[in-house]
């Protein structure tokens, strides 16, 4: 297969490897991955902030970056983000009707019917769970409320971890709580959003995993801040960090919300 990777705009700008991993497990899995360099933001930032005619301008430019997608040059599109993959299968068609684009609400309409989430991609449309990792560590799973609840992933996550050789997985109490982070949520209500991550750092701790993950790199960001403040040890690790890692070529990210001692990877 032919598919595009829509990196979104934190892994661009912040948290690279995120994109880096997905395009490791694609490559290792035999097919060819193409990164359209006029993806920028799905607006989803400014939707869920109001800001519908800013957004509408960002989501033309979205339409126009994987129109390609339309005419089969590409089989698919994926996003390394629930988060960004539930914006452009839900929320871009919100703002086109608020704007009243009718084209473009058909173009997000189908565009997104060829855009998945990685976990979607690999179960759903490659028909794999197994992806031939290797991860030799104790994980437990954040699933992030966009991922449940607007991407509706389920429990694709959770199968694709569970076939990862060596890997313990763990389950996470209040796993579908948020996070707290939501954007500018945590940014307007700093005490309330400050209560929850804590909250979900605590329930993390209390698993003794080596490794939070989760799909979606704003609640890594939020929830890894939270663990590096009170020095927990815990490394936070997008899914397909994961998926990337093999025993020949463990998958080494760019970035750590954890000390050097407590980085597993390369063990």
């Amino acid at each position: 297969m032919r598919i595009a990777l829509f990196a979104t705009c934190l892994a661009d700008a912040m948290f690279t490897q995120a994109a880096q991993a997905t395009v490791s497990i694609l490559e290792r899995l035999g097919h060819e991955v193409v990164f359209p360099e006029r993806q920028v933001c799905c607006g989803q930032m400014h939707a869920n902030t109001g800001y519908f005619d800013q957004a509408a301008e960002i989501i033309r430019n979205h339409v126009d970056t994987f129109e390609p997608v339309l005419d089969h040059q590409w089989d698919a599109i994926v996003v390394p983000s629930g988060s960004c993959a539930g914006a452009a299968r839900h929320e871009q068609r919100i703002v086109a009707d608020h704007v009243g684009d009718t084209a473009l609400a058909t173009q997000v309409d189908r565009i997104g019917a060829h855009t998945y989430d990685l976990s979607e991609l690999l179960v759903d449309v490659l028909g794999l769970t197994d992806v031939g990792a290797y991860f030799p560590h104790t994980v437990t799973y954040h699933p992030t409320c966009h991922s449940v609840r607007v991407a509706h992933v389920g429990d694709r996550p959770y199968r694709l971890l569970e076939a990862v050789e060596g890997l313990t997985l763990i389950d996470l109490p209040e796993k579908e709580v948020c996070c707290g982070f939501g954007g500018t949520f945590s940014v307007k209500n700093p005490e309330v959003s400050t209560a929850m991550v804590s909250q979900k750092a605590a329930n993390v701790m209390s698993t003794r995993a080596e490794v939070l993950c989760t799909g979606d790199y704003s609640c890594m960001m939020n929830i890894g801040g939270a663990l590096s403040r009170v020095q927990s040890g815990v490394r936070v690790m997008h899914l397909a960090e994961i998926l990337a890692s093999t025993k020949e070529a463990p998958f080494q990210g760019n970035i750590s919300f954890a000390p050097a001692s407590a980085q597993v990877v390369s063990r």
